[in-house]
Protein backbone atom coordinates (compact mmCIF):
# COMPACT_ATOMS: atom_id res chain seq x y z
CA UNK A 1 0.00 0.00 0.00
CA UNK A 2 1.66 3.21 -0.94
CA UNK A 3 1.31 6.34 1.54
CA UNK A 4 0.79 9.54 -0.33
CA UNK A 5 2.23 12.75 2.07
CA UNK A 6 0.17 15.48 2.17
CA UNK A 7 0.15 18.51 4.32
CA UNK A 8 -2.35 20.71 2.43
CA UNK A 9 -5.15 21.90 5.04
CA UNK A 10 -7.93 23.35 2.71
CA UNK A 11 -11.02 21.01 2.63
CA UNK A 12 -11.59 21.67 -1.21
CA UNK A 13 -8.22 20.74 -2.35
CA UNK A 14 -8.00 17.16 0.26
CA UNK A 15 -11.06 16.44 -1.46
CA UNK A 16 -10.06 16.58 -5.04
CA UNK A 17 -6.81 15.06 -3.97
CA UNK A 18 -9.16 12.20 -3.04
CA UNK A 19 -11.00 12.14 -6.37
CA UNK A 20 -8.07 12.67 -8.32
CA UNK A 21 -6.15 9.28 -6.53
CA UNK A 22 -9.68 7.18 -7.02
CA UNK A 23 -10.00 7.82 -10.59
CA UNK A 24 -6.49 9.06 -12.37
CA UNK A 25 -3.39 7.23 -10.48
CA UNK A 26 -2.19 3.99 -11.23
CA UNK A 27 -5.43 1.71 -10.74
CA UNK A 28 -2.78 -1.68 -10.21
CA UNK A 29 -1.77 0.13 -6.70
CA UNK A 30 -3.21 0.62 -3.49
CA UNK A 31 -3.07 3.98 -1.57
CA UNK A 32 -3.26 5.60 2.10
CA UNK A 33 -3.64 8.87 2.69
CA UNK A 34 -3.34 10.47 6.17
CA UNK A 35 -4.49 14.03 6.25
CA UNK A 36 -5.98 16.99 8.17
CA UNK A 37 -8.39 19.91 6.90
CA UNK A 38 -8.30 23.13 8.75
CA UNK A 39 -11.97 24.05 10.45
CA UNK A 40 -14.36 22.81 8.21
CA UNK A 41 -17.54 20.57 7.88
CA UNK A 42 -17.51 17.73 4.90
CA UNK A 43 -21.54 17.05 3.90
CA UNK A 44 -22.27 13.38 2.96
CA UNK A 45 -22.79 13.80 -1.08
CA UNK A 46 -26.99 13.21 -0.45
CA UNK A 47 -27.49 15.33 2.06
CA UNK A 48 -29.35 18.76 2.09
CA UNK A 49 -26.52 21.21 3.31
CA UNK A 50 -28.88 24.09 4.84
CA UNK A 51 -30.16 21.01 7.19
CA UNK A 52 -26.90 20.00 8.21
CA UNK A 53 -25.04 23.11 9.69
CA UNK A 54 -25.60 26.41 12.53
CA UNK A 55 -25.31 28.52 9.04
CA UNK A 56 -24.71 31.92 11.56
CA UNK A 57 -21.60 30.30 13.10
CA UNK A 58 -20.20 29.39 9.40
CA UNK A 59 -20.44 32.59 8.60
CA UNK A 60 -19.19 34.05 11.75
CA UNK A 61 -16.22 31.78 11.89
CA UNK A 62 -15.11 31.40 8.09
CA UNK A 63 -15.98 27.47 8.16
CA UNK A 64 -15.60 26.30 4.74
CA UNK A 65 -18.69 24.05 3.92
CA UNK A 66 -17.71 21.08 1.37
CA UNK A 67 -19.48 18.22 -0.33
CA UNK A 68 -17.82 14.49 -0.10
CA UNK A 69 -18.04 12.17 -3.00
CA UNK A 70 -19.43 9.08 -0.32
CA UNK A 71 -22.65 9.25 1.24
CA UNK A 72 -22.95 9.45 5.20
CA UNK A 73 -23.76 12.80 7.72
CA UNK A 74 -21.87 15.93 8.39
CA UNK A 75 -18.65 16.11 10.03
CA UNK A 76 -16.87 18.81 12.00
CA UNK A 77 -12.84 18.76 10.96
CA UNK A 78 -10.37 20.80 12.83
CA UNK A 79 -6.24 20.90 13.14
CA UNK A 80 -7.06 17.96 15.94
CA UNK A 81 -8.83 15.75 13.80
CA UNK A 82 -7.07 13.23 11.57
CA UNK A 83 -8.39 11.49 8.55
CA UNK A 84 -7.55 8.35 7.05
CA UNK A 85 -7.72 7.64 3.12
CA UNK A 86 -7.92 3.87 1.64
CA UNK A 87 -8.31 3.80 -2.15
CA UNK A 88 -7.87 0.10 -3.72
CA UNK A 89 -9.26 -2.29 -5.95
CA UNK A 90 -12.63 -2.87 -5.34
CA UNK A 91 -13.50 -6.42 -4.08
CA UNK A 92 -16.56 -7.46 -3.89
CA UNK A 93 -15.96 -8.88 -0.79
CA UNK A 94 -15.30 -5.59 0.80
CA UNK A 95 -18.40 -3.82 -0.27
CA UNK A 96 -19.61 -2.10 2.44
CA UNK A 97 -17.09 -3.55 4.35
CA UNK A 98 -16.35 -1.52 7.13
CA UNK A 99 -15.05 -3.22 9.48
CA UNK A 100 -11.71 -4.50 7.53
CA UNK A 101 -10.77 -0.82 6.91
CA UNK A 102 -11.37 0.24 10.46
CA UNK A 103 -9.41 -3.22 11.77
CA UNK A 104 -5.99 -1.54 11.16
CA UNK A 105 -7.00 1.72 13.03
CA UNK A 106 -8.47 -0.47 15.68
CA UNK A 107 -5.64 -3.08 16.28
CA UNK A 108 -3.21 0.49 16.61
CA UNK A 109 -5.06 2.15 18.84
CA UNK A 110 -5.11 -0.89 21.18
CA UNK A 111 -1.62 -1.24 20.96
CA UNK A 112 -1.01 2.10 21.65
CA UNK A 113 -3.80 1.53 25.10
CA UNK A 114 -6.80 2.59 23.87
CA UNK A 115 -9.71 0.90 24.38
CA UNK A 116 -10.99 1.47 20.89
CA UNK A 117 -13.84 -0.94 18.86
CA UNK A 118 -15.80 -0.97 15.71
CA UNK A 119 -19.61 -0.19 16.48
CA UNK A 120 -23.11 -0.27 14.29
CA UNK A 121 -22.55 -0.14 10.48
CA UNK A 122 -19.63 2.21 10.00
CA UNK A 123 -18.19 3.57 13.63
CA UNK A 124 -15.28 3.62 15.78
CA UNK A 125 -16.00 4.12 19.94
CA UNK A 126 -14.93 4.28 23.01
CA UNK A 127 -16.68 3.69 25.75
CA UNK A 128 -19.59 3.79 23.64
CA UNK A 129 -18.53 7.19 22.47
CA UNK A 130 -17.89 8.02 18.90
CA UNK A 131 -14.21 9.57 17.70
CA UNK A 132 -14.37 8.66 13.81
CA UNK A 133 -16.84 7.91 11.76
CA UNK A 134 -16.59 6.34 8.41
CA UNK A 135 -17.96 6.26 4.77
CA UNK A 136 -16.95 4.24 1.08
CA UNK A 137 -17.35 5.45 -2.38
CA UNK A 138 -17.39 3.35 -5.53
CA UNK A 139 -15.81 4.26 -8.85
CA UNK A 140 -15.45 1.48 -11.41
CA UNK A 141 -13.60 -1.37 -9.92
CA UNK A 142 -12.05 1.10 -7.07
CA UNK A 143 -12.83 1.02 -3.74
CA UNK A 144 -12.38 4.51 -1.51
CA UNK A 145 -12.82 4.24 2.33
CA UNK A 146 -12.79 7.23 4.47
CA UNK A 147 -13.09 8.05 8.21
CA UNK A 148 -12.21 10.73 10.44
CA UNK A 149 -10.00 10.29 13.95
CA UNK A 150 -11.42 12.68 16.73
CA UNK A 151 -7.85 12.95 18.09
CA UNK A 152 -7.94 15.99 20.01
CA UNK A 153 -10.52 18.43 18.30
CA UNK A 154 -12.42 21.12 19.89
CA UNK A 155 -15.49 19.90 20.51
CA UNK A 156 -17.88 22.76 21.68
CA UNK A 157 -16.99 24.16 17.90
CA UNK A 158 -17.94 21.04 16.97
CA UNK A 159 -21.21 20.93 18.49
CA UNK A 160 -21.92 24.99 17.70
CA UNK A 161 -20.66 24.16 13.80
CA UNK A 162 -23.36 21.32 13.28
CA UNK A 163 -26.27 22.59 15.89
CA UNK A 164 -29.21 23.51 13.58
CA UNK A 165 -31.60 26.25 14.23
CA UNK A 166 -35.18 24.49 14.78
CA UNK A 167 -36.89 26.27 11.83
CA UNK A 168 -38.54 23.84 9.72
CA UNK A 169 -36.74 22.33 7.29
CA UNK A 170 -38.22 19.29 4.96
CA UNK A 171 -36.47 17.47 2.60
CA UNK A 172 -35.55 14.02 1.30
CA UNK A 173 -32.13 14.78 2.30
CA UNK A 174 -30.33 12.18 4.42
CA UNK A 175 -30.05 13.37 7.79
CA UNK A 176 -27.27 13.08 10.25
CA UNK A 177 -26.97 10.77 13.09
CA UNK A 178 -25.92 12.81 16.28
CA UNK A 179 -23.63 10.72 18.87
CA UNK A 180 -22.18 11.48 22.12
CA UNK A 181 -18.45 12.15 21.04
CA UNK A 182 -15.28 12.29 22.61
CA UNK A 183 -11.13 12.54 21.76
CA UNK A 184 -8.54 9.77 21.50
CA UNK A 185 -6.09 11.59 23.34
CA UNK A 186 -8.54 11.45 26.67
CA UNK A 187 -7.60 8.24 26.67
CA UNK A 188 -3.70 7.49 25.61
CA UNK A 189 -1.53 6.51 28.02
CA UNK A 190 1.12 8.05 26.89
CA UNK A 191 0.22 11.44 25.12
CA UNK A 192 1.63 12.61 21.63
CA UNK A 193 1.17 15.38 19.74
CA UNK A 194 -0.86 14.32 16.80
CA UNK A 195 1.60 14.65 13.65
CA UNK A 196 3.37 12.46 16.34
CA UNK A 197 0.38 9.81 16.16
CA UNK A 198 -0.24 10.03 12.40
CA UNK A 199 3.66 8.97 11.94
CA UNK A 200 2.47 5.78 14.66
CA UNK A 201 -0.95 5.10 13.14
CA UNK A 202 0.99 5.23 9.51
CA UNK A 203 3.35 2.19 10.54
CA UNK A 204 0.45 0.28 11.87
CA UNK A 205 -1.60 0.98 8.51
CA UNK A 206 1.12 -0.35 6.43
CA UNK A 207 2.08 -3.43 9.03
CA UNK A 208 -1.61 -4.39 9.11
CA UNK A 209 -1.72 -4.14 4.85
CA UNK A 210 1.67 -6.02 4.54
CA UNK A 211 3.35 -2.62 3.16
CA UNK A 212 6.99 -1.86 2.38
CA UNK A 213 5.98 1.67 3.11
CA UNK A 214 6.32 2.74 -0.17
CA UNK A 215 5.45 6.22 -0.55
CA UNK A 216 4.32 8.61 -3.59
CA UNK A 217 5.11 11.95 -4.04
CA UNK A 218 2.56 14.33 -5.99
CA UNK A 219 4.29 16.44 -9.58
CA UNK A 220 3.27 19.51 -10.56
CA UNK A 221 0.90 17.26 -13.37
CA UNK A 222 -0.50 16.48 -10.03
CA UNK A 223 -1.20 19.24 -8.41
CA UNK A 224 -2.20 20.59 -12.00
CA UNK A 225 -5.06 18.32 -12.12
CA UNK A 226 -6.13 18.39 -8.61
CA UNK A 227 -6.15 21.59 -8.78
CA UNK A 228 -8.64 21.51 -11.89
CA UNK A 229 -10.89 18.80 -9.96
CA UNK A 230 -10.89 21.09 -7.14
CA UNK A 231 -11.72 24.56 -9.10
CA UNK A 232 -14.69 22.58 -11.69
CA UNK A 233 -16.58 20.88 -7.88
CA UNK A 234 -15.15 21.29 -4.87
CA UNK A 235 -14.83 25.46 -4.83
CA UNK A 236 -18.42 25.78 -6.39
CA UNK A 237 -21.45 26.73 -4.85
CA UNK A 238 -23.30 24.60 -7.04
CA UNK A 239 -21.64 21.31 -5.62
CA UNK A 240 -21.60 22.28 -2.07
CA UNK A 241 -25.16 24.16 -1.56
CA UNK A 242 -26.83 23.58 -5.16
CA UNK A 243 -26.22 19.79 -5.04
CA UNK A 244 -28.52 19.61 -2.42
CA UNK A 245 -31.91 17.99 -2.56
CA UNK A 246 -35.04 19.76 -3.18
CA UNK A 247 -37.08 20.86 0.04
CA UNK A 248 -39.54 22.87 1.78
CA UNK A 249 -38.57 25.91 4.70
CA UNK A 250 -40.41 27.98 6.57
CA UNK A 251 -38.53 30.60 8.35
CA UNK A 252 -39.53 33.39 10.90
CA UNK A 253 -37.99 35.85 12.75
CA UNK A 254 -39.64 38.97 14.40
CA UNK A 255 -37.46 42.58 13.91
CA UNK A 256 -38.79 46.20 15.07
CA UNK A 257 -40.83 46.51 12.01
CA UNK A 258 -42.74 43.23 12.70
CA UNK A 259 -43.19 40.15 11.97
CA UNK A 260 -42.03 38.30 9.13
CA UNK A 261 -42.99 34.32 8.28
CA UNK A 262 -41.49 33.18 4.72
CA UNK A 263 -42.21 30.19 3.59
CA UNK A 264 -40.57 28.42 -0.07
CA UNK A 265 -39.37 25.56 -1.80
CA UNK A 266 -35.66 25.50 -2.98
CA UNK A 267 -35.48 23.54 -6.42
CA UNK A 268 -32.22 22.57 -7.84
CA UNK A 269 -30.73 25.69 -5.65
CA UNK A 270 -33.12 27.85 -6.48
CA UNK A 271 -35.90 29.45 -4.40
CA UNK A 272 -39.57 28.68 -5.73
CA UNK A 273 -42.95 29.06 -4.30
CA UNK A 274 -41.83 31.47 -1.93
CA UNK A 275 -44.81 33.23 0.24
CA UNK A 276 -44.15 36.18 2.71
CA UNK A 277 -46.31 36.57 5.47
CA UNK A 278 -46.51 38.71 8.80
CA UNK A 279 -47.58 41.81 10.47
CA UNK A 280 -45.02 44.25 8.80
CA UNK A 281 -46.97 47.37 7.19
CA UNK A 282 -46.64 47.84 4.05
CA UNK A 283 -47.84 50.50 1.10
CA UNK A 284 -47.46 47.85 -1.70
CA UNK A 285 -48.34 44.51 -2.91
CA UNK A 286 -45.45 42.02 -0.94
CA UNK A 287 -46.22 39.18 -4.01
CA UNK A 288 -44.46 41.69 -6.09
CA UNK A 289 -41.23 41.34 -3.92
CA UNK A 290 -41.94 37.50 -4.08
CA UNK A 291 -41.59 37.39 -7.92
CA UNK A 292 -38.48 39.64 -7.31
CA UNK A 293 -36.95 36.50 -5.09
CA UNK A 294 -38.14 33.56 -7.07
CA UNK A 295 -35.79 31.91 -9.82
CA UNK A 296 -32.75 33.26 -7.60
CA UNK A 297 -30.33 31.27 -6.42
CA UNK A 298 -30.85 30.59 -2.50
CA UNK A 299 -27.44 31.89 -1.61
CA UNK A 300 -27.18 34.98 0.57
CA UNK A 301 -25.04 37.47 -1.93
CA UNK A 302 -27.11 36.92 -4.86
CA UNK A 303 -30.40 37.70 -3.14
CA UNK A 304 -28.50 40.62 -1.44
CA UNK A 305 -27.12 41.91 -5.17
CA UNK A 306 -31.02 41.50 -6.77
CA UNK A 307 -32.54 43.65 -3.29
CA UNK A 308 -30.11 46.06 -2.95
CA UNK A 309 -31.54 48.83 -5.32
CA UNK A 310 -34.81 47.87 -4.81
CA UNK A 311 -37.42 49.65 -2.89
CA UNK A 312 -37.90 47.32 -0.12
CA UNK A 313 -39.71 49.94 2.10
CA UNK A 314 -42.88 50.01 0.40
CA UNK A 315 -43.42 46.01 0.71
CA UNK A 316 -41.82 45.68 4.36
CA UNK A 317 -41.98 49.25 6.03
CA UNK A 318 -38.98 49.57 8.46
CA UNK A 319 -37.62 45.85 7.86
CA UNK A 320 -34.54 46.16 6.37
CA UNK A 321 -32.79 44.16 3.88
CA UNK A 322 -30.48 42.64 6.19
CA UNK A 323 -33.13 41.79 8.52
CA UNK A 324 -35.00 39.81 5.60
CA UNK A 325 -31.68 38.60 3.98
CA UNK A 326 -31.54 37.17 7.88
CA UNK A 327 -34.56 36.02 8.34
CA UNK A 328 -33.92 33.92 5.02
CA UNK A 329 -30.65 32.16 6.04
CA UNK A 330 -29.74 32.42 9.75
Amino acid sequence: MININNTNTDPHFNLALEEYVLKQLDPKEDYVLLWQNRPSIIIGKNQNTIEEINQQYVKDNDIPVVRRLSGGGAVYHDFGNLNFTFIVHNDKKDVSNYKKFTEPVIKALNEMGVPAEFSGRNDITIEGKKFSGNAQYYYRDRLLHHGTLLYSSELTRLGEALKVRMDKITSKGIKSVRSRVTNIADYMPEVYDINAFKSLLLQHIQRGFNSLGQEYVLTEEDYKKINEIMASRYATWDWNYGHSPDSTIQKSRRFDGGLLDIRFDVAKGAVDQLKIYGDFLSRRDVSELEKKIIGLRYEESEIYEALKDFQLHDYLGIITLEDLVECLFY
